[in-house]
């Protein structure tokens, strides 16, 4: 199923920046009270694109997901799946998609009712698991990943029509200025910047380990800095970032001896479920963009 391309990108030339279509927060004027967010936090993410929540988790319930990490680190098997990106040249980890459906325990977090109940709040719908994954960066070796809009890519590549998603980072590991934390463009999320160049088929086998298609120029980057700044959200484990999917966001190597992982659920609205690529490739695999279940996830505690 094809619909219309509402946002052009990927041209062989530069298209300009346009401004968003979609409402940040879709919840209307009577809806807006019904979650855990009040209207103070509603309107800073409506403002810059995201919300950062330091020690959203306890250590103690940290720990159990730390103890699996540490297994997926040293499971020589899982680092032959598909869905286990490494680092170029390497054998360090550098993303594990999917981990939802290889953890049960990371399975029961994507419907725990403090991130669902947020989620649901702001996109004023029922909603699925787009996307799951850990992005690793260990001490001396992990490196960055360049500037993005992942709805840009989720639009092009895996044809998300609108901008009705939004990612919950969760902070696996003590994220701080030296190890390469998430940076993010406050109010990037207002534009649509559209990138230059053709998506080569199976694009994504190369843009995991190093983006080069799907990066925005370097004037609309500036543009959008010098009028918005960069923001550096770091906290100790368990701090939650939740940022609306087309927010500008990146990440430099990490310089330290201390290791940095986080988590990452897509959630997107039961209401805006993907179509054909938008970029006219073959869909990418399900474990990057999922077409096999889009079912409401249910609360569970």
């Amino acid at each position: 199923m094809t619909t219309t391309d509402l946002f052009p990108t990927r041209a062989e030339r530069k298209i300009p920046m346009s401004e968003r279509l979609d409402p940040t927060v879709f919840a209307d004027s009577s809806s807006r009270k019904d979650g855990p967010l009040d209207e103070r936090e509603l309107k800073s993410y409506e403002e810059n694109g995201y919300l950062f929540f330091d020690g959203f988790f306890t250590p103690a319930e940290m720990q159990g997901f730390l103890d699996d990490l540490r297994e997926s680190e040293d499971d020589e098997d899982l680092k032959l799946s598909e869905g286990t990106i490494l680092e170029p040249g390497k054998q360090e980890i550098r993303s594990i998609f999917g981990i939802h459906e290889i953890s049960e325990r990371f399975d029961r977090l994507t419907r725990d009712p403090r991130l669902l109940d947020m989620v649901r709040q702001i996109l004023a719908s029922e909603v699925y698991i787009h996307q799951s994954r850990i992005n690793y960066k260990p001490g001396f070796k992990g490196k960055g990943f360049n500037w993005h809009s992942d709805f840009e890519t989720w639009h092009s590549e895996d044809g998300m029509p609108r901008m009705r998603s939004l990612s919950c980072s969760i902070v696996l590991t003590d994220n701080v200025e030296s190890n390469g934390p998430l940076m993010l463009i406050p109010g990037s999320h207002r534009k649509f910047v559209p990138c230059i160049g053709r998506t080569p088929e199976n694009n994504y086998q190369e843009s995991l380990k190093s983006q080069t298609v799907g990066v925005p120029d370097e004037g609309s980057l500036r543009r959008l800095m010098n009028d918005g700044g960069i923001d550096v959200p770091t906290g100790p484990a368990g701090s939650l970032i939740l940022f609306e999917c087309n927010t500008l966001h990146g990440s430099n190597q990490n310089m330290s001896c201390w290791p940095r992982s986080n988590l990452f659920f897509v959630y997107n609205s039961v209401e805006n479920t993907l179509a054909d690529p938008y970029c006219g490739n073959r869909p990418r695999p399900n474990f990057l963009a999922n077409r096999t279940d889009w079912s409401p996830l249910t609360p569970i505690a």
